[in-house]
């Protein structure tokens, strides 16, 4: 089996580095509108002009009022209708993923095994080099708890004796 050129294509460094506002991590300017504007052309898509024309939406509260962050800035969303085929060509991709794996695995077990084997041997000294710094770390914290909890114990004014009258 020879391994299909768009995920050939997906393992490629790309030197481009946009700027703008991202959806699913990727550009919308640089990206998706014209993705989208070029399905709509081929008539792959029906997204509607507006939302290609105005992608970012001030958000709203229920009571209509424009919506506000805890720091003062008006929430700006993206258009429902980019938004929802952003997320079918997310699952889309996932699943051409999974199906891709699937297909090395059942068309190629043995190699398939070798590989998992091969990544699990060498993540080994990773694995025990993090478990032993994690329990340092967590030996150190409780050292200093105890410490700490000791010093607070001896600077507490000592408690005032209680008059006991027969």
């Amino acid at each position: 089996m020879d391994t299909p050129n768009y995920i050939k294509s997906l393992l490629k460094a790309n030197a481009s580095k946009p700027q703008g506002r991202k959806v699913w991590s990727i550009d919308l300017e640089t990206v998706w509108l014209p993705f989208f504007t070029a399905t709509n052309t081929m008539g792959d898509t029906r997204i509607p002009h507006e939302a290609l024309g105005a992608p970012l939406r001030l958000a709203y509260n229920p009571d209509g009022a424009v919506k506000f962050s805890k720091s003062g800035k008006p929430v700006i969303r993206v258009a429902k209708d980019i938004s929802d085929n952003v997320k079918l060509v997310r699952e889309n991709f996932v699943a051409g993923l999974q199906a891709y794996a699937n297909t090395v695995i059942t068309e190629n077990t043995e190699a398939y095994k070798a590989e998992v084997a091969k990544a699990v041997e060498a993540g080994k000294p990773i694995v025990a080099n993090d478990r032993e710094k994690l329990n340092d770390a967590m030996n150190k914290a409780v050292e200093q708890a105890i410490a700490h909890a000791e010093a607070e114990e001896r600077n507490a004014p000592a408690p005032e004796a209680e008059l006991v009258t027969a």
